[in-house]
C-alpha cells in the first residue's frame, strides 16, 4: 500500500496555518480536482478524495490535534486508531493493550474509559443542489441510516422485564488485573474481562429487537435547510443527528458535504459570478442595448459603441449572497465576446469594404498605436 502524504503537504500549507487558511487551500483544491469538472480522470478523482480526506482532519481541532502528535498513526485501527472520515479516535492506551494485553503505566485506563459516557460517532454525507439553489437556499430531504438506541430495550440490550447483572468476575469493573513477566521483570497490568468483554455487566436475556447490542441501525429522512451563499465543497453540521452514543453519552453530528452542480453559463468565484456574452459586431461599433442573463431573470444593459473584444462590465449586486448576510451580494461580471458574420454574399462584402475603405487610422487606435512601436523598434540608430 503506497505511504499516504502529510496532509499539511496535500492542502499546500504550513503545519501552523490558521483555520481560514486550510479552509481556503481546501476550497481551491476541490474545485480544481472535482468529479464534476474532471470527468472520467482517475487521478483527479484520487485527489478529490485525498484532499477532502486531508481536510476532514485538519478542519477538525481534536482530530488535527491527534494527526499532529501521533501522525497517521492516530487514524490507523491497527494501531489503535478509529479509522474513517467521520468517527471518533480510538484511546492510545489501546496500543499498549496490544502488546502488554492490557494498560501498562501511565498509558493504562482505556478499558475502563469504555464504561463511561461516549459520544456516539459522526455521519458523513453528501447533499447535491443547483447553482442557483446554492445561491438563494434550498429546503431539501434527505436519507441517511443512523445507528439509535433500541426502542424496546431503552439501549440496555435486556429483553423487557430484565436487566443487565453486574459482571461476578470483574465486579462490574470490565477489567481483570493480571501479572506478567517482561525482560526478567514483572509487572502489574490490566486486561479486559473474558467473562463480559469489558462492559461490566452481562445480560442473560438478550432484547429479541436489538440482540442485546441495545442499539439498532434505522434509515432516517430529514429536512435540511441550504444556507444562502452556500460554496461547493463546504459543510453543515447538524448537530446531535448522527449516532446515538452509548451509556449515556450524546448523540454525533450529521455532517453534509455540499457539490453544487456546475451551471451552464455563470462560473462563480468568491460571492461574484462571472458569464461571456456574444456581441455582433455591428453593435460593438454603434453601441447597442443588449438582455443579460442574471440568476434571477434577464437586465438591460447599455454596451458603448466602439466596445472592443474581451471588454469586461459589471453589474453591481448581482452576484451571490453573503453566506452571513443576504442584505449584501456579490457582483456579476460579463465578458463581451465580438462575433464576426460569416457567409456575406457579394452585396454585403461590398458594404464591408467601403465601409473599410472610409475608415481611417484614427478609427483604429490599437492598430496605428502598434505599428507605430514596430516602427520605431527597427529604426532605432
Amino acid at each position: 500500500m503506497a505511504e499516504k502524504r502529510d496532509y499539511y503537504e496535500v492542502l499546500g500549507v504550513d503545519k501552523g496555518a490558521d483555520e481560514s487558511t486550510i479552509k481556503k487551500a481546501y476550497r481551491s483544491l476541490a474545485k480544481k480536482y472535482h468529479p464534476d469538472m474532471n470527468p472520467g480522470d482517475k487521478e483527479a478523482e484520487q485527489k478529490f478524495k485525498e484532499v477532502n480526506e486531508a481536510y476532514d482532519v485538519l478542519s477538525d481541532a481534536d482530530k488535527r490535534a491527534k494527526y499532529d502528535q501521533y501522525g497517521h498513526a492516530a487514524f490507523d485501527p491497527a494501531a489503535g486508531g478509529a479509522g474513517g472520515g467521520f468517527g471518533g479516535f480510538g484511546d492510545f492506551g489501546d496500543i499498549f493493550s496490544s502488546f502488554f494485553g492490557g494498560g501498562f503505566g501511565g498509558f493504562g485506563g482505556g478499558s475502563a474509559q469504555r464504561n463511561g459516557p461516549t459520544r456516539g460517532d459522526d455521519i458523513g454525507a453528501r447533499i447535491s443542489v443547483t447553482f442557483e439553489e446554492a445561491a438563494f437556499g434550498v429546503k431539501k430531504d434527505i436519507n441517511y441510516n443512523r445507528v439509535c438506541r433500541c426502542p424496546d430495550c431503552a439501549g440496555s440490550g435486556a429483553a423487557k422485564g430484565t436487566s443487565p447483572e453486574t459482571c461476578g468476575k470483574c465486579h462490574g469493573s470490565g477489567q481483570m488485573r493480571v501479572m506478567q513477566r517482561l525482560g526478567g521483570m514483572q509487572f502489574q497490568s490490566t486486561t479486559t474481562c473474558d467473562s463480559c468483554r469489558g462492559k461490566g455487566k452481562i445480560i442473560k436475556t438478550p432484547c429479541n429487537n436489538c440482540r442485546g447490542t441495545g442499539f439498532i441501525r434505522i434509515s432516517k429522512k430529514l429536512e435540511v435547510s441550504i444556507p444562502a451563499g452556500i460554496d461547493d465543497g463546504e459543510r453543515i453540521a447538524l448537530r446531535g443527528q448522527g449516532n446515538d452514543g452509548r451509556n449515556g453519552g450524546s448523540a454525533g453530528d450529521l455532517i453534509l458535504q455540499v457539490t453544487v452542480k456546475p451551471h451552464p453559463i455563470f462560473e462563480r468565484d468568491g460571492y461574484n459570478i462571472y458569464c461571456e456574452v456574444p456581441l455582433p459586431v455591428t453593435d460593438a461599433i454603434l453601441g447597442a442595448e443588449i438582455e443579460i442573463p442574471t440568476l434571477e431573470g434577464n437586465v438591460k444593459y447599455t454596451i458603448p459603441e466602439g466596445t472592443q473584444p474581451g471588454t469586461a462590465f459589471t453589474i453591481k449586486g448581482q452576484g451571490i449572497p453573503f453566506i452571513n448576510n443576504k442584505s449584501r451580494r456579490g457582483d456579476l461580471i460579463f465578458q463581451v465576446n465580438v462575433e464576426i458574420p460569416k457567409g456575406l454574399n457579394d452585396a454585403q462584402k461590398e458594404k464591408v469594404r467601403a465601409f473599410a475603405a472610409d475608415c481611417n487610422e484614427g478609427n483604429y487606435g490599437k492598430k496605428s498605436g502598434f505599428f507605430t512601436r514596430i516602427f520605431e523598434k527597427f529604426n532605432r540608430k
